[in-house]
Formats: structure tokens, C-alpha cells, sequence
């Protein structure tokens, strides 16, 4: 793991931590961890919004409104908006993600829940989300919460990682495999 990977991952782990005790103190545990989902749902499926958080070159102060504005349309709890306002004053916007993953697992982890990271070609639908995390929680043996993303270059199928198993039955894998097949009979 690089240096800055690293060093993000502890930066990421910190705020979630400070995040995770204010919405505790406050009894706003559901409230935060739902919000944070939205976020990540709607950092997912926007590549605006990706490169809003990523970006060098807009200052934080634009950042920040422009930060303000999202969490204003998705309707964030004024814990969870004043969070994202510190993260963009702070610079930090770019591990805003790896934040919410973060409190999202330590929130899994207190409830004896395992997480199941799902990567899929089109979004799940909550039916099919409630029947993956039926169909996981018989593997694992414990509640399973789904962490869901969207990426269309897997063509189909679904890759699911719990823990340190990960179960790949994408199209572009199998595809991969029959072309290395096809290699070796030629």
C-alpha cells in the first residue's frame, strides 16, 4: 500500500471515528449511517460529483458550498451536513468516501454485522439486495449488510467480497477466462 493510500485510510479512519461519537452521543447512529448512504450512493452514480471531491484546482470554499448545496438536496441531518462542511474546510473532500466506509464497517462491526461489498453492472434493486444479504447471512452466519456500487464495465453479473472471500461471476471475468482458453488451444 502506497504512502498516500495509507496515510488517507488513517486520516479516513480518524474523522469517521470523531463522526461516529458525536452521532453516538446524540442517539443519531441510524440517522448518520443513512445519510452517509445516500452520499455514497449519490457519489457513485455521479461523475460530477466525483470529480467535485477530487478536484485540485476548486478551492475549498467552493468546494464547501458546492458541498452544502448536495447536502441541502438530499436532505442531510445538520450533524451529517456540518461533517461534510468540516471535511471540505479541512481539504479533505478526496477521502470523503474511504470516511464513509469507514463509520459505515465500524457501525456493522458493534452490531456483530458483517458487510458485504456487491459490485454490479446496473443498481441493485432493494428486493434483490434484501435476497443477496438473505442468501449471504446462510454463508457467514451473521447479519450481512450490503455495501452496493454500480460499475458498468462488469457487464453483468455480480462480484461480492465478504471479508477476504470474494465470489466473481461477472461477465467481463468469464469472458477473461475464456479468452485466456482460448489462448491455449491455439
Amino acid at each position: 500500500m502506497s504512502a498516500d493510500a495509507s496515510g488517507r485510510s488513517s486520516l479516513a479512519e480518524r474523522y469517521a471515528s470523531a463522526l461516529f461519537e458525536l452521532a453516538d452521543e446524540g442517539k443519531q447512529l441510524d440517522g448518520v449511517a443513512g445519510d452517509l448512504g445516500n452520499l455514497r450512493k449519490a457519489l457513485d452514480e455521479s461523475a460530477d460529483l466525483k470529480r467535485l471531491i477530487n478536484s485540485p484546482i476548486l478551492g475549498r470554499d467552493v468546494q464547501g458550498k458546492a458541498m452544502a448545496a448536495i447536502a441541502q438536496a438530499l436532505k442531510l441531518a445538520p450533524l451529517t451536513s456540518n461533517f461534510i462542511s468540516l471535511v471540505a474546510s479541512k481539504g479533505r473532500l478526496a477521502a470523503l468516501p474511504a470516511m464513509i466506509n469507514a463509520f459505515l464497517a465500524e457501525l456493522s462491526r458493534r452490531r456483530g454485522e458483517t458487510t458485504a461489498d456487491v459490485v454490479s453492472a446496473t443498481p441493485l434493486s432493494e428486493q434483490q439486495q434484501a435476497k443477496l444479504a438473505e442468501v449471504l447471512r446462510g454463508m457467514v452466519g451473521s447479519k450481512v449488510t450490503i455495501n452496493a456500487r454500480v460499475d458498468r464495465d462488469i457487464l453483468g453479473g455480480l462480484i461480492v467480497k465478504v471479508g477476504s472471500r470474494m465470489f466473481d461471476s461477472s461477465i467481463r471475468t468469464k469472458l477473461q477466462r475464456l479468452q485466456l482458453a482460448m489462448k491455449g488451444v491455439g
